[in-house]
């Protein structure tokens, strides 16, 4: 089974600087329910691992993140998209839970709930505590420039990777760069083609 572990937040939909806390906050980045629907063509099962602290912080409830997640998967679907499964942490900062990235809980539970482990699972998200969370769960990781990585852009390719170790020093080892969801599944895609 080819298995992908994305962000939500910044890597799917607009990242907001409070939360999306209603479907009407909830809007799909450009390219990206389009990318989600070749990555899922080419074989791949797609799950979401994301961070909703609202819930523990008191500014949304469960019945809010449930209709977001119905709206984003009704646009998936018109796109010709699926994602398989969404693992939140519905915790807040200090309740100091295991699952709350960059530790690596929500990646633990995908592992369980696929039996598989995760060497070749590829995490990817705009966050940094994203590809944290994954490389502690063991996955190859990728940072997309959108969202909180977004100040990053134009930054990624050769001769760069001197200043992006000072902007990102705790960037896990061997993490790979991408302008966006779009542009990661162009690079998943074409390991694909190469090793078949």
């Amino acid at each position: 089974m080819k298995l992908l572990i994305l962000d939500r937040d910044g890597t799917i939909n607009r990242s907001r600087d409070d939360y999306v806390a209603s479907p009407d906050e909830w809007e799909a980045l450009p390219g990206a329910l389009e990318a989600v629907a070749r990555i899922n063509q080419g074989g791949w099962r797609v799950v979401l691992a994301t961070n909703q602290s609202g819930i523990g912080r008191g500014l949304f409830d469960m019945a809010s993140l449930n209709a977001i997640h119905a709206k984003m998967h009704r646009q998936l679907a018109a796109a010709g998209a699926r994602v398989e499964a969404v693992f939140f942490c519905p915790h807040a900062p200090e309740d100091g839970c295991h699952c709350r990235k960059p530790e690596p809980g929500l990646f633990e539970q995908i592992g369980v709930r696929f039996g598989m482990t995760l060497a070749n699972v590829p995490a990817a998200g705009n966050a940094l505590r994203h590809v944290q969370a994954g490389a502690a769960a063991g996955c190859p990781t990728h940072l997309l420039l959108t969202g909180k990585s977004e100040h990053l852009r134009g930054r990624a390719g050769p001769g760069a990777d001197a200043e992006l170790a000072m902007l990102l020093p705790h960037l896990p080892s061997g993490t790979r760069l991408h302008e966006d969801l779009p542009a990661f599944a162009d690079w998943l895609l074409a390991q694909d083609t190469a090793t078949s």
